[in-house]
């Protein structure tokens, strides 16, 4: 039934691969196929891991976890060094992985790999970073502290970014000492299986990163089971509420990241130019598939100029993976849902000043919708207030910088924000008033670059207020111990004189 074309992967757990427990009646082992989004073939089958798979993999990670955490973080982060080498290594095979699995082109696969890395050179420096404090804060009473790890947790990660994401907590939660159980997307399992092996060729332990294949009940399982102390998520916002509720009821450190709808606002001494490009490279880029592209662009007056430069660079785009193409979705669903809120918003009045639909026909194979520019009337549009997740632009003009305001405040999410302008205090007045945790001035897409931390705001993130980077990450995956000592002066001490 598998082929060398179409493998079956397998979990794995405690330095090697393991299939997946047979269940139900027949007992056969449950998978479903992965395919690229290039032509929609199969290219895998994944397995759909049990309970009882899941209860393996902690348990290797809990035995593991003593021996590991009892290790200097100058150790564990020697292994990390290798691992930095390895990924370096390999960049390009895992780009590759990327493009087949994902759908980005190579150059974007290539930027996420390396964006990953970034996260990796962080952990690296924690040695020097998470020295605890020390204070004598009373005659003869000293106060300091230390960073405990937390023992095993899950990390559930996306498949939009199958190597980045992934990194966001793998890196940090080993390097303070925790072992892992990590859930990779269905969609995108084989680049994580590669980099598993990395870890092992790196020097890491057996049982301190473990990998389950699955769905919603391996999620559940890990959430679920009384050995996982803190779980990580990383997907829409009506499941990440979900899995921070169920962690809740747990009493369970849990921080989940959910969705985005990014508002862009030109003013109008924007440099049109600068602005037309990154509007485009924001919306369009990765396919519009991550939760920092920004995809609605207010404009304070009519800015035609500006518009007119959007629309032409967007229709110079074509499909494919090479540098500067763009890539298909992630499947036909994806599909679907674009092309309907594209459908909507015309139903509705809207201009469609670019249209992607046609991709869906004009390529012979895969999941594909084009760049889509569309120029709103009506604020109520569907398209102007959910997360399409897809390479979708809604422009819409309004009259003053209060309206602009207005309307990005009232977005439930609170990902990210951009002002495009060329003054200072233009930019300032806007960053100040935002409702995003990630602000940009000039920058769409404006990521977090190490050591500032990834995170949003409202209902982009659930569960633990901290970031899932930087010093975020480190409080997230450790806790503090306190010591408080006094000590009595010996009696005799005239041996010290």
């Amino acid at each position: 039934m598998f082929t060398q074309d179409q493998p079956r992967l397998r979990n794995w757990i405690n330095g090697k691969f393991i299939d997946v427990v047979a269940s139900g009646s027949d007992q056969a082992v449950k998978t479903i196929p992965v395919t690229s989004p290039y032509n929609a073939k199969v290219i895998g089958h994944v397995p759909l891991s049990t309970a009882a798979d899941v209860a393996d993999a902690v348990a290797a990670a809990q035995a593991a976890f003593p021996a590991w955490s009892s290790r200097t973080i100058k150790d564990r982060a020697a292994i990390l060094i290798r691992f930095h080498s390895l990924l370096t290594k390999h960049v390009d095979q895992l780009a590759d992985m990327v493009v087949l699995e994902h759908g980005k082109n190579k150059a974007e696969a290539i930027a996420s790999v390396l964006k990953g890395q970034e996260t990796v050179e962080y952990a690296l420096s924690l040695p020097q970073v998470v020295q605890g404090k020390m204070l004598e804060v009373s005659r003869g009473i000293t106060c300091y502290d230390t960073r405990v790890p937390l023992g095993v947790v899950a990390s559930v990660v996306p498949f939009n970014f199958p190597v980045m994401v992934p990194m966001w907590t793998l890196p940090i939660a080993i390097a303070m000492g925790n072992t892992m159980v990590l859930k990779p997307s269905e969609k995108v399992p084989f680049t994580m299986t590669k980099i598993v092996e990395l870890l092992k060729e790196a020097g890491l332990p057996d049982g301190v990163v473990n990998l389950v294949h699955g769905t919603a009940d391996a999620v559940n399982a890990l959430i679920d089971h009384d050995d996982v102390k803190a779980v990580t998520f990383v997907g829409t916002s009506h499941i990440a509420e979900m899995v921070s509720q169920r962690c809740h009821r747990l009493n369970k450190r849990v921080l989940a990241l959910g969705g985005a709808k990014n508002h862009m606002i030109s003013a109008p001494d924007r440099n049109i130019e600068m602005t037309s490009s990154d509007v485009v490279n924001s919306y369009s880029g990765c396919s519009g598939q991550r939760c920092m592209a920004a995809t609605v662009l207010l404009t304070i007056g009519h800015q035609q100029e500006l518009v007119d430069r959007i629309v032409a660079k967007s229709e110079a785009l074509r499909p494919g993976s090479k540098a500067g193409e763009v890539g298909p979705v992630i499947d036909q669903a994806s599909v679907d849902k674009i092309t309907r809120y594209i459908n909507e918003a015309e139903a509705s009045g809207a201009r469609i000043l670019v249209d992607g639909r046609p991709w869906t026909k004009s390529q012979s194979e895969g999941f594909w919708v084009g760049p889509t520019v569309i120029l709103h009337t009506n604020k109520q549009d569907a398209a102007l207030h959910d997360e399409i997740f897809g390479p979708v632009l809604s422009i819409l003009a309004v009259d003053t910088a209060e309206e602009a305001l207005a309307i990005e405040n009232a977005n439930p999410y609170g990902n990210a924000a951009c002002i495009y302008t060329n003054s200072g205090a233009t930019a300032d007045h806007f960053i100040k008033r935002f409702s995003a945790g990630m602000c940009g001035v000039n920058i769409g897409v404006a990521v977090p670059r190490e050591p500032f931390s990834f995170g949003g705001w409202n209902k982009s993130r659930f569960g633990n207020h901290c970031d899932i980077t930087g010093d975020g990450g480190v409080e997230f995956f450790s806790t503090r111990r306190k010591v408080t000592t006094k000590w009595v002066p010996q009696e005799n001490a005239s041996w010290m004189s």
